[in-house]
């Protein structure tokens, strides 16, 4: 089935730029995404606990919450950005809590209203997928999983079982925004998930700079951007998009010429 997401992999490599909810003035921050040349949206739900993310993404979880931002808040942020850009892939990133508190049906409905293409939920397990899965797919949302580095063969199908839109690779096995994988080890795990699904594999964690960007680019189907553009919201304040646009052009014309030279 063809939709957002299937649509911005299409061409070939795709940038994912995330930030998170609440943080600063989001409309602006995340139109700045977009005119910047992201290919896809992550926007973080504001959670108390966001154990997989680093001291960037936990301050900016912290900055939401303390401007009393809600599910409610998130949800409207989303349907504004689908009435602003209804052609670019907003996907939600966050923890089990905020999205199934109030039933899996109540959430995919919810999303379903908002135009939200897909949701990567950090802290279920793929054994638990009957807490959410099926009630984003039978809306067309796609549930995006994770994989890791000890994330090997035999438990891969298990991961890629209901996973839809694209596989989340976390290149180090730790936390957002503190450290890198070397490319080799890249291109070796995208080699090897690539031979179980014909999903489009990203690959996030630790991506800072546009050089990073172009060589993950060259081995892999996106890349993912995270805590750089959060800095950039805590640095800059309500003169953050103009900052976010700049670096998302510089990111997005590294990743687009791993593009071009595929072709």
């Amino acid at each position: 089935m063809t939709n957002r997401l299937t649509t911005a992999f299409s061409h070939g490599p795709a940038l994912v730029a995330f930030i998170t909810a609440g943080d600063g003035d989001t409309a602006a921050n995340l139109d700045a995404l977009v005119a910047g040349g992201a290919d896809v949206i992550e926007l973080g739900m504001p959670f108390t606990d966001p154990m997989a993310d680093g001291p960037a993404i936990q301050a900016a979880n912290i900055r939401a919450l303390g401007n009393s931002t809600t599910t409610a808040d998130v949800l409207a942020i989303a349907t504004a950005f689908r009435e602003r850009h209804p052609e670019v892939p907003l996907v939600l990133m966050g923890y089990a809590n905020p999205m199934i508190r109030r039933g899996p049906e109540w959430f995919g409905d919810a999303l379903e209203a908002a135009g939200v293409d897909g949701v990567i939920c950090v802290d279920l397990a793929p054994e638990e997928d009957e807490d959410l899965g099926p009630a984003l797919r039978e809306r067309g949302i796609s549930l995006i999983r994770l994989a890791t580095p000890t994330t090997d063969d035999a438990r891969l199908p298990r991961v890629l079982d209901g996973s839809g839109g694209f596989l989340y690779y976390v290149s180090v096995a730790g936390i957002t925004g503190k450290q890198s994988a070397a490319i080799d080890s890249i291109e070796a795990n995208v080699s090897r998930i690539k031979a179980h699904t014909d999903l489009p594999v990203a690959v996030g964690f630790g991506v800072r700079e546009p050089e990073q960007a172009e060589a993950i680019a060259r081995v892999a189907d996106g890349v993912v951007v995270g805590s750089a553009f959060i800095d950039l919201v805590e640095k800059h304040g309500k003169n953050a998009p103009e900052h976010l646009r700049e670096l998302t052009a510089r990111l997005a014309k590294a990743v687009h010429s791993a593009r071009k030279a595929s072709e």
